[in-house]
């Protein structure tokens, strides 16, 4: 069999098993001289004694599949191996020819279907190899999310970390074997008594009630940030992330980075972000803070100075959509990006020293864009009564490359 042909056939199996398998499925097995599952799934498909059957790796890895490229191979996963199974995983390494997918329904469709959710309007996410954390930027009251969970104990877990969140009096339905003989569906609110006898495979569908949950709008509150005081202030980072005008699945430079705000901000709507920072103890922080809002996955952390970071193109760092330099601004790393990043990239500057200001002038006469001078007071006592406090001004330059 040539390896341009198609030799891997990709399998879904519920906990229904072998006899719901559909004509194509149970053909696509029978073809195969090579099976791989997790031990669950070949158990499932009566492979588990099979001498064909190869259970994966520890930790898993796909290459025990694509070193039999060519051969004819057959791939167990849970319900739609795309959906947070190893379908992906294994197609970005083949040409579309070379591999057939036969998806049986996910655990996502059954729990919608049990529940008559609009699956449509429900958050899905796979939480069996990511914290909990990663609910953080969907949370919010009357919203809905069904979560995959690593075992019978992490549904316990879960109902403790949403009820630590103020989520204490959200409906959870703790859906176990779903589609199986073993069916079991049971609903708790997070603040309740735990379930001691959860078991695998099971699935946390939730129903969020107690917080009000993030605020979607740009300039989250600066008390949800840990920092030492270097951070973009709330209504200064609305500005920048409004001039930054982030996209879904683009790429931010946050260079100069301190607290990781703007960053974290950007992720929320979409976006990946590089987050750079010379300053070690900052470093750390940015991780934190990263991992508060359970984007640790769509930010890295770059302990370098601006001026260490590779030319473009660089196999070591992606090509920006936009920059944002929100401390160290200098003539000469300015003109270091504008020579080496691509045309369109978007780049905002924010400036509170004099020196930094007239370095963005002169950068304005150069390249042109908009300069903004941000000047903000806030009320404070004054004697028995109250006045205005001026904050100190902020000039941003924004422009396209």
């Amino acid at each position: 069999m040539s390896e341009t042909e198609c030799w891997l056939s990709i399998i879904g199996i519920g906990e229904d098993r072998r006899e719901a398998l559909p004509p194509a499925s149970l053909a696509a097995l029978a073809h195969a001289d090579h099976v791989f599952g997790a031990p669950r799934h070949l158990a499932l498909a009566d492979l588990d004694e099979d001498p064909r059957a190869q259970v994966w790796p520890v930790p898993f890895s796909v290459k025990p599949v694509l070193a039999l490229r060519g051969k004819r191979v057959a791939v167990l996963a849970s319900g739609d191996p795309f959906w947070f199974g190893a379908g992906a995983s294994l197609a970005v390494h083949l040409s579309p020819s070379e591999w057939r997918a036969f998806p049986a329904p996910s655990t996502f469709s059954l729990a919608a279907a049990r529940l008559g959710w609009r699956i449509e309007e429900t958050a899905c996410l796979g939480l069996h190899a990511a914290p909990f954390e990663r609910l953080v930027p969907v949370m919010a009251q009357g919203a809905r999310a069904i979560c995959l969970l690593r075992d019978g104990a992490a549904a316990d877990a879960l109902a403790d970390w949403l009820t630590a969140q103020g989520f204490g009096d959200s409906t959870c339905h703790v859906l176990e074997a779903l589609g199986g003989l073993d069916e079991r569906i049971r609903t708790r609110r997070a603040d309740a008594a735990p379930l001691d006898d959860v078991r695998a495979p099971v699935a946390m569908a939730v129903a969020f009630a107690g917080n009000a949950g993030l605020p979607r709008a740009s300039g989250l509150p600066d008390t949800l940030f840990t920092h030492d005081g270097q951070i973009t202030k709330r209504p200064v980072r609305a500005l920048t992330l409004s001039a930054l005008a982030p996209r879904a699945g683009e790429v931010l430079w946050d260079l100069g980075a301190g607290s990781g705000s703007i960053a974290i901000e950007w992720c929320l709507a979409g976006g990946r972000a590089i987050a750079v920072e010379r300053h070690p103890e900052r470093v750390e922080t940015i991780r934190a803070n990263a991992a508060r809002f359970g984007l640790s996955h769509k930010i890295e952390v770059i302990a370098a100075d601006t001026a260490q970071l590779p030319d473009l193109p660089s196999p070591a760092l992606p090509s920006p959509d936009a920059v944002f330099i929100g401390g160290g601004a200098n003539e000469a790393l300015i003109a270091r990006l504008w020579a080496m990043l691509p045309a369109g990239t978007r780049i905002v500057v924010n400036a509170v020293t004099l020196e930094t200001e007239a370095v963005l002038i002169a950068a304005h006469a150069r390249h042109g864009g908009d300069l903004l001078r941000i000047d903000l007071a806030h009320a404070r006592p004054l004697g028995r009564m109250q006045g205005w406090e001026p904050v100190r001004p902020v000039v941003q330059w924004s422009v396209t490359r």
